[in-house]
């Protein structure tokens, strides 16, 4: 694609779409100049460098949060609505996560996404620098608990470019873990079904160590409002 004919647009959108499929570590002009059907050279023309082209990709995405309308639905709700949404966002782009330790995004779409945040919880009554350290609470929830995903995703990654088997790689490293794991009672008998339960309040035995249940993101989350909401003056926590 000539130079003249290259927009912005079309290289930050390309740009996200390489970095989805090859990660981090994918992202260079000359491969992206490739999916463009362009010389490196003229992406240029458009971005300044790769930090560049790394922040305008990272804040398109956050477009893909959506906001509630806080006159249709209560805070809580809300906040809820936009932490999944946010969990959701980073697991289909886990790159910014990623990202996140080593550059400082900003841009039109994450300032829309933090403005909306502080509104919701200023909904709920908190002020001031309470409101921002609500949201950064939650927010802070959501990143950690993407950061497995992205972890893994890298990790793939990288053992294919070396032409292992991520599959065999995984499973012996999770052997690894589990005979670890074993040696501890309560992990013990999450690891070795028929191994006795330490205590009649544990959970279940599983034999799927360090895969987190289904419902621990909701759980996690729900938690954390609860005690946001126990912080307003004379909201109680959510039953």
């Amino acid at each position: 694609m000539p130079r003249d004919t290259l927009t912005r647009e079309q290289i930050v959108r390309t740009a996200v779409e390489l970095l989805d499929t090859e990660g981090l570590e994918g992202l260079n002009m000359r491969a992206l100049g490739k999916r463009l059907n362009s010389a490196a050279t003229a992406v240029y023309w458009h971005v300044k460098n790769k930090d560049d082209l790394l922040t305008l990709a990272g804040d398109q995405v956050w477009d893909e949060v959506r906001l509630p309308d806080l006159d249709a639905v209560d805070w809580r709700a809300a906040a809820t609505a936009m932490a999944g949404d946010l969990y959701g966002m980073f697991t289909r782009h886990p790159w910014l996560v990623q990202a996140f330790a080593t550059h400082l995004f900003h841009g039109v779409g994450k300032a829309r996404h933090d403005d909306h945040t502080l509104a919701v919880y200023e909904s709920a009554g908190f002020t001031g620098p309470q409101a921002d350290r609500a949201a950064a609470s939650v927010f802070t929830y959501v990143l950690g608990n993407a950061a497995p995903a992205a972890a893994t995703a890298s990790l793939t990654r990288r053992i294919e470019r070396e032409g292992g088997d991520p599959e065999e790689v995984f499973g012996a490293v999770m052997k690894e873990a589990v005979e670890a794991a074993s040696r501890f009672p309560r992990l013990k008998a999450r690891v070795d079904p028929g191994a006795a339960i330490p205590s009649p309040s544990a959970p279940p035995a599983r034999s799927d160590y360090a895969d987190a249940p289904q419902d621990t993101f909701a759980f996690g989350l729900q938690a954390l409002l609860d005690g946001l909401a126990a912080q307003i003056s004379g909201a109680p926590a959510a039953a």
